[in-house]
């Protein structure tokens, strides 16, 4: 509970309308606007926004924080950008990035078109390595899952496409 109480601090050179419960939310990046439930009431002092349930009840406090955390990444989104990264593991795997879409080689017998979604830069800067840009959190994320999805990691050679910091637990092969 403490922490739905603090405020979301407005960075530098976002600007913020609220118009019921509507924000507008604007900066160099781009603009976003986020509706926020009847439950949640917001107020906006200064350089800061403000969340709190309309009635005490468990659902209605959940929803402040939720609003407030999806709030406060709007903001990280549109100040400073999210990016994740793949990297390809595998003989012969390999990607590039062509304008708005990404070349994928993972072994099959066609090579694999990705065409990046509005708002989403991918980016290879190399032939085993994908970052994916962006301002919306769950975009990029989601975009990473369905580029890591053509070619998951397997557990014995450890093959595949996987993220930059994930961890593959490796299976020992079969014993004759």
């Amino acid at each position: 509970m403490a922490r739905i109480l603090n405020p979301v601090v407005i960075p530098a050179g976002v600007q913020v309308a609220v118009e019921g419960q509507a924000l507008n939310i604007k900066s160099g990046k781009g603009a976003v606007t986020h509706v926020v439930r009847d439950d949640v009431s917001i107020k906006m002092a200064g350089n800061e926004l403000r969340f709190a349930p309309q009635t005490q009840t468990p659902a209605n406090i959940a929803m402040v924080g939720t609003t407030r955390a999806l709030v406060a990444n709007i903001f990280r989104g549109l100040t400073q950008g999210f990016e994740r990264k793949l990297e390809l593991v595998g003989v012969g795997y390999r990607a590039q990035a062509q304008g708005k879409t990404l070349n994928l080689t993972l072994g099959f017998s066609h090579p694999v078109k990705y065409d990046a979604p509005e708002g989403i830069t991918i980016e290879t800067p190399s032939q085993t390595e994908i970052v994916v840009k962006g301002t919306d959190k769950q975009k990029v994320g989601q975009v990473a899952a369905d580029i890591r999805a053509y070619r998951p990691p397997e557990p014995y050679k450890g093959k595949g496409i996987k993220y930059a910091d994930e961890k593959i637990i490796r299976k020992e092969a079969k014993k004759k």
